[in-house]
């Protein structure tokens, strides 16, 4: 015998009926939102601007210091940037960081940005990254670093990577040139191993250090990851010494000239005592003159 329904009662069933029936829920992700900053062509009408700016944190070039205030290489020369375009052309930029800390998105958030965005992610320029953004001009050399553990005996000999990387395998930190240096290696060394991915350097760092990788890292990732006293050895032979870092802008950006003047000014920004102090002060001393000296 059939039971009355009462009204609520008829739409519990009408859910229950229509749930059974509807396609199974598309779960979609919604685009990173865009960042934005003022343009250059209004800030030479208002004699200031604001800027926005996505940084990595990294030690030595954008971190928090013992204050609780951000600074670091790459935040300092910003600021140099922003005293030199109030000294010099009396336009007041008002720097508005923010942290990102997952670099791919930060790179995407930068291409998709709005005008006045620049991004500080010790980012390596090069010609297809350049079909994406625009870069400053370089603000420093870099010194690429194969490294394993210790114990592994220095690569003397390129005939000698089999025999002494044959317990190690490939890792490489996702989406950047290192991960193409890595990919080159296990390719032509060792073609039936995976290679392993992180998104981070700390991580990277702490999988070689263990014993089972090796990587490609930037000198002073390797650096400081050696006075910090991990086990960790460099392989001089494997270096690669060519490449820049630069200053990232999205294609729409109208500041690009402007950066490009404050690089060029006083005989080059990079020659100037400012840039060297910044240098030497938050990577210290011996780092800072390895790096000045690839110039």
């Amino acid at each position: 015998m059939l039971q009355k329904l009462t009204l609520p009662g008829l739409l519990v069933l009408l859910s229950l009926l229509l749930s059974a029936c509807s396609p199974e829920p598309v779960v979609s992700f919604s685009p990173l939102g865009q960042d934005r900053g003022d343009s250059f062509q209004q800030a030479q009408q208002q004699n200031q601007a604001s800027l926005t700016v996505l940084y990595v944190p990294a030690e030595g070039f954008a971190y928090t210091n013992a204050d609780g205030e951000l600074t670091g290489v790459s935040v300092e020369i910003m600021r140099d940037f922003a005293r030199w375009a109030e000294r010099h052309h009396r336009i007041r930029l008002q720097l508005n960081f923010v942290e990102e800390t997952n670099w791919q998105h930060f790179y995407q958030r930068v291409m998709q940005a709005d005008g006045g965005v620049f991004g500080l992610g010790n980012v390596t320029i090069t010609e297809a990254r350049k079909q994406e953004l625009q870069f400053s001009p370089p603000y420093m050399n870099n010194v690429a670093a194969l490294i394993t553990h210790q114990d592994v005996a220095e690569l003397q000999d390129w005939d000698d990577f089999t025999s002494h990387f044959a317990e190690l395998e490939p890792l490489a930190f996702s989406g950047t040139l290192h991960e193409v240096r890595i990919r080159r290696l296990r390719d032509r060394y060792q073609p039936d191993l995976a290679i392993q991915r992180v998104t981070s350097n700390p991580d990277l760092l702490e999988l070689v250090a263990s014993g089972a990788f090796y990587s490609y890292v930037d000198a002073y990732n390797y650096w400081r990851a050696r006075q910090a006293g991990m086990p960790l050895r460099d392989h001089p032979l494997a270096a690669e010494t060519d490449e820049t870092f630069g200053f990232i802008m999205p294609l729409n950006s109208d500041w690009s000239q402007f950066i490009q003047a404050f690089f060029a000014a006083e005989g080059g920004y990079r020659h100037t005592a400012s840039y060297r102090q910044i240098m030497q002060q938050h990577l210290g001393q011996e780092l800072a003159e390895l790096l000045l000296g690839h110039e």
